[in-house]
């Protein structure tokens, strides 16, 4: 197979952001003070989402930020800072100062992130866990005008017009949803037209203008579109079907024997955040998933409620960059 290279767009950006923050956590840097876990927070704390606003990860963070500010008494704002496929937005809570106050919403991108050539981080040295607070499929959509009903019908499709055939990348190039497209075109025996986007959001509005013909999204990011007819749904990507969207196959079902691609979403911190804070953030943010009404609102969008202990992000992250990393090798895809 040949070699493919996907190119990464704004690293200058990166590294131009990367170079303008204070290191907190490098050598000489001035130690950070240990807050009174108890009395955390005592002013307005920040969660940074690196994609574009309207997607499942904008849509987790402001429901995680509605509860937590509830809870804290505090003001929790979310900040959306897409690009790099995520990685502007990663590497600025990297090099943050590790206080509690500079959250990430985290995802699959820190392990894809590590993959790069260049980066301007490393998720596993800069990073540390604080929850996963949900795992996702990615769901395979089409607009309505497409006339494809299933996914057999749309690998005909793509088959008889190699190339034509639109799809949106809400991650971006070198996203997990472009190493899953990646690996279903290999499956198809043909090419779509991959367009990456900075988000979910931008990407579902091309997509339901009929500017694009298809999108693989984060399954709660599209739910509602789906349910309202606006969207095709033809299959997840889990080996199993989604509670959400109980009537949509899996792969697995339409004939992509062991096609299975997972995604999460959480929470980090700026590693050398103190192990009281991040402790007390989880609880408190476990707490707020665990409610009724959170975790039925969550999962009604497509998202299945994990809620794990800190040390359950990090071990994912460092599994899935080996993962990846063989995904990688065996598709010929290259990050750069």
């Amino acid at each position: 197979m040949n070699r493919k290279t996907l190119f990464k767009s704004g690293l200058g950006a990166v590294f131009a952001l990367a170079a303008g923050l204070a290191l907190w956590s490098g050598s000489g840097a001035a130690p950070v003070a240990v807050e009174d876990a108890s009395r955390y927070p005592n002013r307005p704390v920040k969660i940074i989402v690196p994609v574009a606003a309207g997607g499942s990860a904008d849509k987790l963070a402001r429901t995680v930020a509605q509860r937590l500010g509830e809870k804290w008494q505090q003001s929790v704002v979310v900040e959306n800072q897409p690009g790099a496929s995520s990685a502007i937005g990663n590497a600025a809570v990297a090099h943050a100062k590790p206080d509690g106050y500079t959250l990430l919403l985290s995802g699959d991108a820190l392990s894809l992130n590590a993959l790069q050539s260049t980066r301007a981080y490393d998720p596993e040295r800069d990073l540390v866990g604080v929850t996963k607070a949900v795992t996702n499929p990615q769901l395979l959509v089409v607009r309505p005008g497409l006339g494809v009903k299933t996914f057999q019908e749309f690998a005909e499709l793509v088959r008889r017009r190699p190339g034509e055939i639109t799809l949106a990348l809400p991650g971006g190039t070198g996203s997990l949803q472009h190493l899953a497209v990646e690996l279903l075109n290999e499956r198809i025996g043909a090419k779509t037209n991959q367009i990456p986007y900075p988000g979910g959001g931008p990407a579902s509005l091309d997509v339901l203008g009929g500017h694009v013909d298809a999108m693989l999204i984060t399954l709660a990011a599209a739910t509602e579109n789906v349910r309202s007819g606006k969207l095709v749904a033809l299959a997840v990507t889990t080996s199993y079907r989604s509670k959400a969207l109980p009537d949509v196959p899996t792969l697995q079902e339409a004939g992509l024997k062991d096609y299975e691609v997972e995604s999460w979403q959480g929470l980090s911190a700026p590693a050398g955040t103190p192990k009281a804070l991040i402790d007390r953030i989880n609880r408190d943010v476990v707490a707020v998933l665990r409610e009724p009404a959170t975790a039925s609102l969550l999962e009604n969008l497509g998202f299945t409620l994990a809620a794990t202990p800190p040390q359950d992000v990090d071990r994912t992250v460092s599994e899935d960059i080996a993962t990846y990393r063989r995904v990688l090798a065996g598709t010929g895809v290259a990050l750069k």
